[in-house]
Order: C-alpha cells, then structure tokens, then sequence
C-alpha cells in the first residue's frame, strides 16, 4: 500500500511538471506570435494607408525588426534544446509560430533548420506546406530553382505573376505527393488563382536555367 501511494505521488509529480512545461511553451510560443505579428500588421496597415516612406510604416517597421531579432533568438534556443516540438506541447499555433518567425529570418537560418522541418514533417509534427514554404523561400532567395513551387514573383516584364521557375516541371507533383501535398495545378488555383500551364513552365525553367548557365 505504502509503495502504491508514493507510486503515485511521482507519477502524479509527473505528469502536473509535464502540463507545466506545456502551458509554458504555449505560453512563450503565444507571446512571440503576438510580439512578431501585430507590427507586421500595423506596419502592412500603414503602409496602404500612408505609404512605405511615411513615419507612422517606419515606426512599425523598427519595432518588428526589434522584436524578430529577440523572437528568433528565443525560436532558435526552443528548437536547439528540445527539437521540433509536437502540436500537443506547442500548441494550436505553435507551428505558424515558428515557422513564420524562421521564414522571416534570412537565408543561413533557414537553411540550419531545414533538415529538422524535414523531419518532423516525416514525424507528422509539422505539416509539409510549411516546410515547401522554408524550402523554395531558400531557393529562390539563392536564384535556384524551387523544388515544390510554392512561390510566386511578380514580373514587371509582364506586370503579372508568375510561379519562380521550377526544378523539372513535369515530375513536381510527385515530389508534392511524397510529403503529403495537393498537385500544383489546385494550389496554385486556389492559393493565387493562378493557371498552372506545363509547357510554359518547362519553357521559363529551361530559359532560367540557360541564363544561369551564361552566368558562370
């Protein structure tokens, strides 16, 4: 009997540290979430109201450049001591959480955490179409060809947008299905209302790649 109660008092013990330390990684993950996101809000805000050279857009500016810099000191150190974390410890959302202060980091930083997005996608921690968001931002921001083709450029050329050029166009949608993702042709359709054409992005990925190529 005795060691029936003391069994249960550690297990009891247990269980409240470990809702604890739940409650506490909502809690921060909530906090950076807020911190990040409301300056890029009022930022955005005043921008179409006032114009990016207005000081009310700078004012907000400053403060989000302020925050990110602590928010991704604090994401970095979450993830260097525990590892991606799974939705029952972060939170609802803790994944747009993450990834979005890792998506506004630069390019070395996305790339340190890339392998671990991987993972927890293989892990079912983190759904994939964060992880093509982290992936093709790093591509493109190198001017590589984006694997999965999550993003979208603006051409002035055209004065439309456009998919960034895809790594070989006519197998990207099996390299969507092997992490769990919809064909291109309807997330493009309903993400940006965007025609997926292949012969046109076979001809942009071939056109990209010969201009690369003239660049060496």
């Amino acid at each position: 009997m005795k060691y029936s109660i003391v069994f249960f008092l550690l297990f009891a013990s247990c269980c409240f540290g470990q809702e604890i330390a739940k409650k506490d990684l909502i809690a921060v993950l909530d906090t950076i979430w807020e911190t990040e996101q409301t300056p890029i809000r009022l930022r955005d805000t005043a921008m179409k109201r006032h114009g990016a050279d207005s000081e009310e857009f700078k004012k907000y500016q400053k403060i989000y450049k302020k925050n990110h810099a602590v928010n991704e000191k604090k994401v970095k150190a979450i993830l260097d001591t525990y590892g991606w974390p799974s939705p029952e410890k972060s939170g609802n959302n803790g994944n747009w959480t993450l990834c979005n202060v890792l998506q506004h980091s630069d390019n070395a930083v996305r790339e340190k955490y890339l392998p671990m997005m991987r993972q927890a996608v293989k892990d079912k921690k983190l759904e994939a179409r964060f992880l093509v968001r982290a992936a093709d931002r790093i591509a493109t921001e190198k001017g590589e060809l984006q694997w999965y083709g999550g993003q979208m450029k603006y051409y002035p050329a055209t004065k439309s947008f456009n998919v960034w050029p895809v790594y070989d166009p006519v197998n990207i949608d099996k390299r969507r299905a092997a992490i769990g993702l919809e064909p291109i042709a309807g997330f493009l359709k309903n993400r940006f209302n965007f025609e997926w054409n292949l012969e046109e992005q076979l001809q942009r990925t071939a056109e990209f790649t010969k201009q690369q190529k003239n660049k060496e």
